[in-house]
């Protein structure tokens, strides 16, 4: 460590002048302002990104295209779902703080600074190397520098470096921007400024982290799906037409296909699934709200239900962030109370110092202490490490006692060399249980300090912390600690709330001048490996994250200081836990209202369910979209003939996909490992039931056909009818994993909407609308509701079959698929196993 007169030195500044207002001029050009800067996007280009993308492009299409045709109805319902989903977004983005303007926020305004010789007040952003600064009681730091003159200075870096306790400093040590005094006054030289301090590095962290939504890529991914297919089945279908057509195009036989098609794309589209992902989100976020979990960014619920490590802080998380007297260790026939009666008079209470507290509170009789009037205190400083007081009691006595760091009152006493080293064993054993000790002695009559005992303190466990990490497990997430404390405390620490002692010191993970960004692989899988990690500083815990991701895994981060910005905002779900600071908050994708991990578990639980609905509508829309344009294009294909007209299309979208809104009240349950979106698997599953839905269409167009020798018009009503009852009868199919019949059963709000759906398709297909939808008789209405029904049990055992093949591929990855198949597609297995994540 360089002396204050080398750094001086360095930054060619006098320490009794100051800089010169020229020399500041010069080097608040070359260095820069002592701020963050931030790039922001205005609030228009924002909005308009929500109107950018594949599914946006799906959406868009078609809405200009009836802007061409003139079709203003169709124009206006797909205009009003894309403004819909943009403001939502745009309004949950908007809400959510900005972590940069938090940090900015955190650094101090002014500073008192020596320049040409005389104090003044200096903007905080003007400040630059080599400006001599005073700091005092209450001041944050404004800028990394090292100490000059003055006594001491207690300072809180908590929001820093997580350390628990305040540090006290002296002239030569480092003080870091951003920090607060708590005790003393000293002065500094600058030393760096802006994002070159420990405070703006950790901004450029946080400007530089964030992942990409496993949401975002699974919608874009079914974007892609569903792009190709329908522009390739719309291709067919066109091509078809055209060639029916032999060279005669009539521009209103161009444009009733260019309606139709345009009519089947909106169907088939599915443009309600921005709005009704998003809806299902903002109401997962109040069911997480009422359970003391604030999100601040609506993709977090669906990363959260996938989180498979949790990197939790320990101080305030794991623990109650609240120092305690452990037990009392007394010598020479002292008292546990008599070592903690000497060490309370050696406080002043009245400052409120945590560890005094602690110690009060152990004192069984407080009026011991109140007995006693302070006469004289020396505080703590660096270089004494210990306080003393002397005191007087009503009947005259006068009292001398002293606390402090063990070594420094073993050096005042007169112990003999066995008691001496069985004090220092004492010592060293409670540090390697990872207890703070303290030591506290008294003046005899002869003026001789007799030592009384070592005071050990901790924070301890929070009652509940054992508890939720074995149920984190059992939900299949391990929890890893991450600390600033020392490697013996988080190893005691770890080791009682049973998540294994195995941790590593984080320097030793990330070498000097290692990047955080591109660790070797060894180094990588040794992070995966080990329980926690101690002496952690910003880059460390955001390369933590960063490597676990790069792993593959889904990772949740949980902090409440500035220190942990960077890796929350990294991290697939940020925490920002109970008491976190503004910048915890702001980079945070979830903020806790109450302490502890129990609040993170009841938020998994009920992500996993969110996530479980969401899912649910993805097969539902995938499987719909596929029986849809299959059925339609092959139908015209085959037969020369349209199965539904323009206009029952229309109808057939908004009574599939408006009443889908309430799903985001259906009744889930919670996946028992983390959940992914296997979008082969998301594919495989909705293509299969989509394919058997055009079979199961395909029949009734023969059936009508050829039993019922319906004319055309009524084929379409049948049709139309079919396709409305068997939509929303294949959501009850793809809305479990099990039997449709058994628990979870649907929601009441689910249940009525899409019940008051059929009943208007019902009454709309028995009572007709004029030639638009022929009436169907009342008898072949409730013949078509027979066989829906029907096929909703064919088809639900095609997906307890399909769920079966696929669990037993993934169990027996080296059996072929057709053995797999021979194994596991026995009509006589058990079809109400408990089902896995999907």
């Amino acid at each position: 460590m360089k002396t204050p007169q080398q750094v001086l030195a360095e930054q060619s500044v006098d320490p009794a002048k100051g800089l010169t207002p020229e020399d500041a001029s010069a080097r608040l050009q070359k260095y820069g302002p002592n701020a963050i800067e931030e790039k922001s996007q205005s609030a228009l280009k924002r909005f308009l990104g929500y109107f950018w993308g594949p599914l946006p492009w799906m959406v868009e299409a078609p809405a200009v295209m009836a802007a061409l045709i003139g079709d203003w109805v169709d124009f206006s319902i797909i205009v009003f779902m894309l403004v819909f989903n943009g403001v939502l977004g745009f309004w949950e983005e908007s809400t959510a703080s900005n972590a940069l303007s938090a940090l900015k926020n955190s650094l101090a305004l002014t500073a008192k600074a020596l320049r040409k010789a005389a104090w003044g007040d200096v903007p905080a952003r003007d400040l630059v190397p080599g400006d001599i600064v005073r700091v005092r009681l209450g001041d944050v730091i404004p800028a990394d520098g090292v100490l000059l003159e003055g006594d001491y200075l207690d300072i809180d870096q908590s929001a820093l470096t997580g350390e628990s306790l305040s540090v006290s400093k002296k002239g030569g040590d480092v003080v870091y921007s951003g920090s607060i005094v708590k005790k003393g006054e000293m002065t500094l030289v600058v030393t760096a400024t802006g994002t070159n301090t420990f405070f703006g590095r950790t901004a450029k962290l946080v400007a530089s982290a964030g992942t990409k939504s496993h949401l975002q890529e699974a919608v874009v991914g079914i974007g892609n799906f569903l792009i190709i297919l329908t522009l390739a089945l719309a291709a067919v279908l066109i091509v078809d037409q055209l060639a029916g057509m032999r060279g005669h195009f009539s521009k209103n036989g161009l444009f009733g296909l260019a309606e139709y098609v345009l009519v089947l794309l909106v169907a088939a589209v599915p443009f309600t699934t921005p709005a009704v992902l998003s809806v299902t989100m903002a109401l997962g976020a109040k069911m997480l709200a009422i359970k003391k979990a604030i999100v601040s960014r609506l993709e977090s619920i669906e990363e959260l239900a996938g989180i498979d490590i949790l990197c939790s802080d320990k101080t305030g998380t794991l623990t109650q962030n609240k120092l305690t007297l452990g037990d009392v260790l007394p010598w020479n026939g002292a008292t546990a109370q008599d070592v903690i009666l000497a060490g309370v008079l050696a406080s002043k209470l009245e400052d409120k110092d945590p560890i005094d507290l602690a110690i009060a509170a152990g004192l069984k009789d407080q009026s011991t202490a109140s007995a006693w009037t302070l006469k004289t205190f020396v505080p703590f400083d660096p270089v004494s490490k210990r306080t003393e007081a002397m005191l007087t009691d009503a009947a005259g006595r006068t009292i001398q006692t002293t606390k402090g760091m063990p070594a420094v009152i073993l050096s005042l006493c007169d112990l003999s060399d066995a008691d001496r080293k069985k004090a220092e064993d004492s010592v060293t054993a409670l540090a390697t249980r990872g207890m703070r000790a303290l030591a506290s002695a008294r003046k005899d009559e002869g003026g001789k300090w007799i030592f009384l005992g070592i005071l050990p303190l901790m924070d301890p466990p929070r009652t509940d912390s054992k508890q939720t990490i074995a149920e984190a497990r059992e939900l299949g997430v391990q929890v890893k600690m991450v600390t600033g404390d020392d490697v013996a405390i988080a190893r005691t620490i770890s080791g009682e709330l049973g998540m294994g002692e195995n941790i590593q010191l984080a320097s030793d993970l990330f070498p000097e001048g290692t990047s955080v960004d591109k660790l070797p692989a060894n180094a990588a899988a040794h992070i995966a490996a080990v329980d926690g990690f101690a002496r952690v500083f910003p880059e460390h815990k955001y390369g933590v994250v960063k490597a676990l991701q790069d792993a593959g895994h889904i990772v949740g981060m949980t902090g409440d200081g500035v220190n942990d910005a960077p890796a929350l905002k990294q991290a697939d779900v940020g925490i920002a836990v109970s008491g976190a600071t503004d910048a915890a908050r702001a980079a945070a994708a979830l903020v806790l209202t109450a302490p502890g991990l129990s609040v993170i578990i009841d938020g998994i639980k009920e992500a996993r369910r969110i996530f479980e609905r969401m899912m649910s509508y993805m097969l539902y829309r995938i499987a719909m979209t596929v029986a849809i344009m299959f059925f339609v294009v092959t139908a015209v294909v085959c037969y020369d003939f349209f199965p539904l007209s323009a206009v029952m299309i229309i109808a057939l979208a908004l009574l599939d996909d408006l009443p889908i809104m309430t799903i985001a009240y259906d009744n889930a349950s919670a996946a028992p490992q983390p959940v992914k979106w296997h979008m082969p698997r998301i594919f495989m599953i909705s293509s299969i039931l989509g394919i058997f839905a055009v079979v199961e269409s395909f029949l009734l167009l023969f059936l009508s056909q050829d039993i019922y020798h319906l004319d055309k018009p009524h084929i379409q009503t049948m049709m139309f009818l079919q396709l409305v009852a068997g939509g929303h009868l294949m959501l009850f199919v793809t809305r479990a994993t099990g039997p449709f019949w058994k628990p979870p059963f649907p929601d009441m709000r689910l249940f009525v909407a899409i019940v008051g759906t059929q009943v208007v398709a019902v009454l709309l297909c028995g009572f007709g609308a004029g030639t638009v939808v022929p009436a169907l008789p009342w008898n072949i209405i409730g013949w078509v509701w027979v066989y829906n029904i029907a096929w909703m049990f064919l088809l639900d055992f095609v997906k307890l079959m399909i769920y079966r093949v696929l669990d037993g591929w993934n169990l027996h990855e080296g059996r072929s698929f057709f053995t797999t198949i021979r194994t596991h597609l026995s009509p006589f297995g058990s079809l109400y196993a408990k089902k896995g994540p999907r």
